[in-house]
């Protein structure tokens, strides 16, 4: 428990550090399943967040919304501001790259990336794990879109654009030229990506910069717990794995915060909701990142642990990719039960991450080559 205790510890570096004003308004609303604030409905409670993104009509375009953002930037039609046949369309155009066969495809990209980054920590060298996640991300993007895009520029363009977009989600300070800013990371972003494909080019931006930010923030934290909670055996057993990868997204939470907006009058959890309210919907509370630390004996149910992709039809379509991805890293790095020798907080990215996480091998074992993946 002391192990489990200084990982949360460490985790919790990346709220008060990067986000302070976040990390505030979710301690206060942590033991209230809905609760408003003005015209802000802040929800908490597992069902009432279930219920909010899937009995409550939503205004998928408004302002301070990720649809929102999405249609401010590359002007609509990015899955993400969509709704009814529009969304459905868009959604089925982008469900076999995200399939059982479309992952399995990716899956291979990754583990090349993660046999080339990991290979130092067999000659005792320490490793990044920031970086490894960036370029990880990256070429797997690029390999997504089938694009020519440099995978190292792709990631970064898409950091720069969240960075610039989806703090202006959170709570806190604006910082002047906030939109300016973005809407140049996502020019750059785009022009990586308009290379002729039929997906349009806006659609394929805004994926990238999900992708690219949820797994930079996922994948060093969910190290980090492992490397702190003493995880590792749990992470080298393969009837195990899967759990921990679901137990892992839980507690890391990497997109912590929905922003959405009702469309209509409803009632949540015995509080009232007119049409215009901001919904703020606390994933993080909802699947009990607070609660209850990451264990893959006693893990929390699949429908609740995978709520931190949110729910109904807008659920978020790349959930099997995460999933996947993180079994690899997982797997590639359990060998050599790498401990925490250096961490730092990003207090630019848009989503709680690390800047910097360094760790070291504990045990000698061969490098992990791509066939042994």
């Amino acid at each position: 428990m002391a192990a489990l205790r200084d990982a949360r510890r460490r985790d919790r570096r990346v709220y008060t550090r990067s986000h302070p004003l976040l990390f505030a308004l979710l301690a206060a609303v942590r033991r209230r399943p809905v609760a408003r604030a003005g015209r802000a409905v802040l929800v908490s409670g597992t069902e009432e967040y279930r219920e909010a993104l899937t009995r409550i009509p939503l205004d998928r375009a408004a302002a301070g919304t990720t649809g929102g953002v999405a249609r401010e930037l590359s002007g609509g039609g990015s899955l993400f501001d969509q709704e009814g046949g529009d969304h459905r369309d868009t959604r089925r155009a982008v469900a076999g790259d995200l399939g059982a066969a479309g992952v399995e495809r990716l899956r291979p990209v990754g583990r090349t990336v993660l046999a080339r980054r990991l290979a130092p920590l067999a000659a005792g060298r320490p490793v990044d794990l920031v970086p490894l996640a960036r370029e990880l991300a990256g070429a797997t993007v690029r390999a997504l879109l089938d694009t020519t895009a440099d995978p190292s520029a792709l990631a970064e363009a898409a950091a720069d654009a969240a960075a610039a977009a989806v703090r202006d989600h959170l709570p806190g300070p604006r910082l002047p030229g906030t939109a300016r800013a973005a809407a140049k990371a996502t020019a750059r972003l785009e022009a990586l990506l308009a290379d002729g494909s039929a997906t349009p080019t806006a659609l394929r931006a805004m994926i990238a910069v999900a992708a690219v930010n949820t797994t930079v923030a996922a994948v060093p934290r969910a190290a980090a717990w492992c490397a702190d909670g003493s995880l590792w055996e749990q992470a080298a057993d393969d009837r195990l794995r899967p759990a921990l990868v679901d137990e892992l997204l839980r507690v890391t939470a990497p997109s912590p915060l929905l922003p959405r907006v009702a469309a209509a009058d409803a009632v949540l959890g015995g509080c009232p909701v007119r049409a215009g309210d901001r919904l703020v919907l606390v994933a993080r509370h909802a699947v009990g990142a607070d609660r209850e630390p990451p264990d893959a004996h006693r893990p929390a149910p699949v429908a609740v642990a995978r709520l931190v992709f949110g729910a109904g039809p807008h659920a978020c379509p790349g959930a099997r990719l995460a999933l996947a991805q993180l079994d690899d890293v997982l797997a590639a790095l359990a060998p050599y039960r790498p401990t925490v020798v250096a961490s730092r907080v990003d207090r630019r990215a848009a989503l709680p991450s690390w800047r910097r996480l360094t760790v070291r091998a504990t045990t000698a074992t061969r490098p992990l080559t791509e066939s042994s993946a």
